[in-house]
């Protein structure tokens, strides 16, 4: 395998940026301009012919510009006589369209993974997928890496006493049945639901709180934050059952529409995000804590280049 290049969109240009400051190289040159009429110009300005190429790009908002953005990349790196192409997406857009939960709807996770592989990506390296049978749905080969060794270790540190774990819904059981094994903490679970006979994505409504909380500092996991509905509200449960403090975290720290007011006028003391996506009004406030995924990527980034395993990174 010849020279390591990374490049970057406009999607998340800080977080390549210190990729390429963990592995000890500069990151690649390319246009990334936009022509008058906002149609993406893209074009490579160093030579990648043999070169093992890696794109990153979240697809974050704008979704469909981020999208758009890292297909024509992934093409124009095709057309160069790249030797392999990675698409390094800390963030997937579309993920929450994993099934057909409801009558004539797309799958728009399965039809994002078909345009990326169309389009020229020999594989991918993803971040916290928000279901994992996304994987499945691409026919090249996917890394999946998981946020939680970087977001455990703080909490660690943090060394909170009287500490339970916390799944915002049955969904992410999973997940914060591990965060608690990884912290030696209690676990509990909040019954949440949706109605799914209203139109477009219906607010969360929780029904009960899974175990007990009362008295006690309760650590609330999830994989994304977009408009903080479900996040607040598991919140509000948890103060009425009695909880004494409330922390949560969230990979992705998409907080779109008023997500930063609802989180500011709730019950959370402390909310962990990672830099999968930009996120800077957040970090502008210290309600925050940022976590950079930084070393993980370039980690992984350089196992895949040297050919070596990627699963130590998921410890």
């Amino acid at each position: 395998m010849n020279s390591l290049q990374v490049f970057s969109g406009n999607a998340n240009r800080p977080l390549a940026e210190e990729i390429c400051q963990y592995l000890g190289i500069p990151l690649g040159r390319a246009n990334t301009t936009r022509f008058p009429d906002g149609e993406f110009n893209f074009q490579i300005l160093e030579n990648v012919r043999g070169s093992d190429v890696f794109i990153v790009q979240p697809t974050c908002p704008p979704v469909d510009t981020s999208l758009m953005e890292l297909l024509l990349m992934i093409d124009a790196f095709r057309r160069s006589s790249a030797d392999r192409i990675t698409a390094v997406i800390p963030y997937y857009g579309y993920g929450r369209g994993d099934k057909k939960d409801k009558p004539r709807i797309a799958i728009s996770a399965r039809l994002v993974a078909n345009l990326i592989t169309t389009a020229g990506a020999d594989r991918v390296l993803a971040v916290d997928l928000h279901a994992p049978q996304i994987q499945g749905f691409f026919d090249i080969p996917v890394d999946h890496l998981f946020a939680s060794p970087i977001i455990i270790d703080y909490f660690l540190k943090q060394q909170i006493e009287n500490l339970v774990v916390v799944a915002p819904d049955p969904g992410g059981a999973e997940r914060a049945r591990a965060y608690a094994k990884r912290l030696s903490a209690d676990f509990a679970i909040v019954d949440k639901r949706r109605d799914k006979s209203k139109p477009g994505h219906a607010e969360a409504e929780v029904m009960n709180v899974i175990g007990r909380v009362e008295g006690r500092n309760v650590l609330v996991v999830d994989d994304m934050a977009d408009t903080a509905g479900t996040l607040t509200k598991v919140a509000e449960a948890l103060k009425k059952e009695g909880a004494k403090s409330i922390v949560a975290s969230c990979v992705h720290a998409v907080l779109s529409g008023n997500a930063l007011e609802r989180i500011a006028n709730s019950p959370l003391e402390k909310v962990v995000i990672t830099n999968t996506v930009p996120a800077e009004k957040a970090r502008t406030s210290s309600q925050y804590e940022c976590l950079s995924i930084a070393p993980l990527l370039a980690e992984a980034i350089k196992s895949i280049h040297d050919e070596t395993s990627v699963s130590r990174l998921f410890i």
